[in-house]
């Protein structure tokens, strides 16, 4: 792309308000106020997928983009007000494709996709807009107002999500936005800055295939917690709201982004995912079974929930019994399926009579939807078990 010169020009109706307005401050009236940008973004010059476009509000990025990209802008949907949103998206494409489209953006919240987009979040509008775009423009979407109407840790997290999304798609998405503060999260190819006329390549740290950026580290603080917890999680969860009674629950708290000293409330710690696990018995002793695992909306798509169910299996593994899990929710099948930590034991099935490792678990009532058990076989975490308060296993006595 060339440089290119854009002009703006608008009308100036010399009313009696406007002509005081402009002997008050000196400002010359003409026939027409206009405006022009000499723009040169050289992006023809390296493969790129992630663009951002960031400066104050009011240097022009919205007129740039749409200039820049046409027929490329997204400022916002039409959503239906009494229908899901999952019938907002394109005719052709199927649940399954609308479901995986909504989960890649980290908004994999069943319950959630069912209800109209006016009954969101949000954060949660904010990620289905992003889906609604990438099922519309699958080549290049350009979204305007760029994590404007979402708090910056849900910003940060959302960016990194949805960049991982666009990374592993082979799309190309341009964001543009006024907070400097996502640059790192999103980790664009490149970055515009209209105010100071500034083009810049970033450091494409990724290698051929890649999918993960550079993106800083997430604080993450995990503690057992009081069933009470489930209340903040039970309306997110794609099953029953209900809790075992006996349910040994746990919660990953995420670090707030903004540490502000003129706001003493700012840089906490705030709830993000929760995990309950339940003791089954069976003839080799027992195990362990993972009950209830949820991460709420706002910190989908990085990660957390499969680390907190990770970090929870190894603290139960500890105890020397195994830990089991069954699940219906593609991403979480998928991250198994690929991952050292996990051992499938039966594959996906409506109520499986399998046999084996963790048996009794596979036989899953679950005869309504598609299941897929799997077996933790990753390290323990004895030091973690015994500061959650979860007995580690007791040495063997050496057998006379």
């Amino acid at each position: 792309m060339a440089r290119v010169q854009i002009v703006r020009t608008v009308p100036v109706v010399r009313t009696p308000r406007v002509q005081q307005l402009a002997g008050m401050f000196d400002v010359p009236l003409t026939e027409r106020s206009s405006r022009t940008w000499e723009v040169n973004l050289p992006l023809e010059e390296r493969d790129w997928q992630l663009g951002l476009i960031v400066g104050p509000s009011g240097c022009g990025k919205s007129t740039l983009a749409r200039e820049l990209f046409p027929g490329a802008l997204v400022n916002g949907y039409d959503w239906p007000a009494d229908r899901s949103i999952v019938d907002a998206f394109p005719a052709h494409l199927g649940i399954t494709e609308i479901t995986g489209l909504l989960s890649s953006v980290g908004f994999s919240s069943p319950p959630s996709w069912l209800r109209p987009f006016a009954a969101l979040s949000n954060g949660e509008q904010f990620r289905v807009t992003i889906a609604r775009a990438l099922a519309e423009q699958p080549g290049l979407a350009v979204l305007d107002e760029f994590t404007s109407v979402v708090d910056r840790t849900v910003a940060r997290i959302g960016s990194a999500a949805i960049a991982r999304t666009i990374r592993r798609s082979r799309r190309r998405l341009v964001a543009v936005t006024c907070h400097y503060d996502i640059v790192d999260w999103l980790d664009p190819d490149w970055v515009y800055d209209p105010a100071a006329d500034e083009f810049t390549w970033r450091s494409l740290r990724r290698g051929p295939g890649a999918v993960g950026g550079s993106r800083p580290a997430i604080e993450l603080e995990i503690t057992r917690v009081h069933r009470a917890a489930w209340r903040l999680f039970k309306p997110h969860h794609y099953l029953s709201g209900d809790l075992h009674p006996s349910a040994r629950c746990f919660l990953a708290l995420v670090r707030d982004a903004v540490r502000d000293s003129a706001q003493p409330q700012s840089g906490g710690w705030r709830p993000a995912a929760f995990t309950a696990v339940l003791s089954s018995p069976d003839a080799k002793g027992g195990y362990w079974r993972e009950h209830r695992t949820v991460c709420l909306p706002d910190f989908q798509g990085v990660g957390l929930g499969n680390a907190l169910s990770e970090f929870v299996a190894g603290v139960f593994v500890a105890t020397g019994k195994r830990y089991c899990s069954r699940t219906s929710h593609p991403a979480m099948i998928r991250h198994r399926a690929r991952s050292p930590l996990w051992q499938m034991t039966s594959g996906p099935s409506f109520g499986s009579r399998q046999t084996g490792t963790c048996a009794a678990f596979n036989r899953s009532a679950a005869l309504d939807r598609l299941t897929v058990g799997f077996r933790y076989v990753g390290p323990a975490q004895p030091e973690a078990a015994a500061r959650l308060g979860i007995a580690p296993a007791a040495p063997r006595k050496e057998q006379r």
